[in-house]
């Protein structure tokens, strides 16, 4: 499902325009992006965790020349399934 699938299907179920619809997803996805870049773990009861994981300065190899590159710190977001949701996918 990509982002205006997401968007008809909200609209759909919930008997809104596409317009609101679109406002509405962009808008979560804002406010996920928003409280990630301060640092803040983001806990949607039910569904799961969006939490900001720091990955330290490493070193790390050209595949094309074999030569030692240092690869930068960065941060990344990562997405941790609730119970819920783990047990709809396996059951």
């Amino acid at each position: 499902m990509n982002t205006n699938e997401l968007i008809d299907t909200v609209a759909a179920g919930n008997g809104v325009s596409k317009a609101d619809a679109k406002k509405l997803v962009e808008s979560v996805f804002a406010a996920i992006t928003a409280a990630a870049a301060k640092g803040d773990e983001v806990s949607v009861n039910g569904f799961g965790k969006f939490k900001v994981k720091a990955s330290a300065e490493r070193e790390g190899r050209n595949p094309a020349t074999g030569e030692t590159i240092k690869i930068a710190a960065s941060k990344k977001l990562s997405f941790s399934a609730a119970k819920a949701v783990k047990d709809k996918l396996n059951g």
